[in-house]
């Protein structure tokens, strides 16, 4: 088993905290994406999405998406348990999983996507929606401060898959122009308390 990895990538970052949380050591492979390896035909052969990260299993299979990823690995290590134990605790924490991705983690990426340099040449850029795209993360980041208000992380009183995605969403943000904006007060002591996690620098 090995994990094709992008030391820099908000995806993998969130399944190298996953498995640090779990104490799960596999070997990685670091793809190097601004050479282009990753849109070379033997990487493609095993994901033609281009994408890291992929792991490989003993079997030759490959899983990517790191939602995915991670799903696996908590079927194989339920301890501790970061998607859930019950039917309830698993659909709110998959309700918020989602949530994270679709009004954190998407903006962000976004707005960087459309107005980094690092992307010039690479995708097609529109700098006014990468704009928009900044804003609707700030609305975002505004009504998630509200929701801490009311506990200590993203879906409940437990550290979850879902705030590992919140964490590597806004790890990219503040490296890309879209950090967390001053006087989110709950959102701060959030962040804060998830990357003094010691998975964190996974």
């Amino acid at each position: 088993m090995k994990l094709f990895d992008l030391k820099a990538g908000m995806n993998p970052r969130r399944v190298r905290i996953f498995l640090a949380e779990k104490g799960i050591d596999i070997p990685r492979v670091e793809v190097d994406m601004k050479a282009g390896e990753n849109r070379k035909q033997d990487f493609l052969a095993i994901n033609p999405m281009g994408t890291m990260p992929v792991l490989k299993l003993d079997d030759g299979t490959h899983l990517a998406e790191s939602i995915s990823i991670c799903r696996y690995f908590e079927e194989l290590y339920p301890e501790p348990p970061l998607f859930g134990t019950s039917a309830l605790d698993r659909a709110r924490i998959d309700m918020w999983t989602r949530r994270m991705e679709y009004e954190i983690a998407r903006p962000i990426v976004e707005a960087f996507t459309h107005t980094s340099p690092f992307w010039a040449g690479r995708r097609h850029q529109v700098p006014a929606a990468g704009d928009l795209a900044r804003d609707m993360a700030n609305t975002a980041m505004s009504w998630l401060d509200g929701e801490l208000s009311r506990r200590p992380f993203i879906a409940g009183d437990n550290y979850t898959i879902a705030d590992i995605v919140a964490q590597c969403a806004f790890v990219l943000g503040r490296n890309t122009g879209t950090p967390i904006p001053p006087g989110s007060r709950n959102l701060q002591r959030w962040y804060q308390d998830v990357t003094q996690r010691p998975s964190a620098r996974a």
